[in-house]
């Protein structure tokens, strides 16, 4: 199937567009826009600042993609979106590129869906397979990592990291990490509710690291044992090597622990932080 362009779409002389794009009606294409093979507009679809765009994406009407960070400190430089492959962004989702901070560059990985009016701000990483459901809004320098799953309408705040297959529950105000393959719900300040069980089904995870990650979860957030507590009695009680999952959670809320109100790369480090240690993480 040729390139395809709507007549009636605006595409910049300086744009960059592979084979197979098709870019309909009312679209805008700015100058440092590079789309990548197979990719869609639908219509209605604006595409700025310095993007690039994988192949086989596809943006429904009235998305924004790369406009300018919403930060008081950037000075228009050039800073820059990527994007992936294969992502579908439904109608009305804004994706901002990085400003100056970090390495001035907001990432989309590849896979996933992010439904009608989710926003994705400067400088966030969302990596594989995430899901944003409606309404969703991440604050500048989130990290939500492979198959998260964020319900509808929630919030999550600047510099907070969303775990592998953690599960955001809908209408949440996430104000700190949620660690990997927990389920947090609660309106505000949610907690850690149980096991993103299904999640881990789905993604092929073994029933005996399943377990593992129950029971740590038990030790830690329904008993209070401090991270390090749990760390020794799984050295103490198992016999065979940690499974990845029990390594990749552990140090997580380490560094968790360490952070600035239980989120681990924000910059605002607090004295007061490890006292945090046996809050509910969210």
């Amino acid at each position: 199937m040729p390139t395809t362009l709507s007549p009636l779409a605006q595409i910049d002389a300086g744009a960059q567009l592979g084979t197979n794009v098709s870019v309909g009606p009312f679209c805008l294409v700015g100058p440092n826009v590079v789309v990548g093979d197979g990719s869609v507009l639908e219509s209605h679809v604006v595409l700025t600042g310095n993007t690039q765009i994988g192949t086989e994406n596809r943006f429904s009407p009235y998305c924004v993609i790369g406009g300018e960070p919403q930060d008081k400190s950037y000075r228009d430089t050039g800073t820059r979106l990527v994007i992936g492959d294969n992502n579908f962004f439904r109608e009305g989702v804004t994706v901002n590129r990085g400003s100056e901070k970090e390495d001035r560059t907001t990432w989309i990985g590849d896979r996933n869906l992010l439904m009608a009016n989710s926003h994705v701000a400067h400088n966030c990483r969302v990596h594989n397979d995430v899901i944003l459901v409606n309404g969703v809004l991440l604050g500048g320098h989130v990290h939500v990592h492979d198959r998260a799953i964020v319900s509808g309408n929630s919030v999550v705040h600047h510099f907070s990291t969303l775990g592998t297959l953690s599960f955001i529950s809908g209408g949440c105000r996430v104000p700190h990490d949620v660690p990997p393959y927990m389920l947090a719900a609660g309106s505000d300040n949610p907690s850690i509710k149980t096991l993103n069980t299904i999640g881990m089904r789905r993604a092929g995870i073994s029933d005996n690291a399943t377990q593992i990650i129950r029971k740590a979860y038990k030790l830690h957030f329904r008993e209070r044992r401090g991270i390090q507590e749990v760390r020794r009695y799984f050295e103490e009680n198992l016999e065979d090597l940690f499974p990845i999952e029990l390594t990749e959670w552990l140090s997580f809320i380490e560094k968790q622990n360490q952070g600035h109100m239980l989120r681990a790369r924000d910059p605002y480090k607090s004295p007061h932080s490890q006292a945090l240690t046996n809050r509910k993480a969210a």
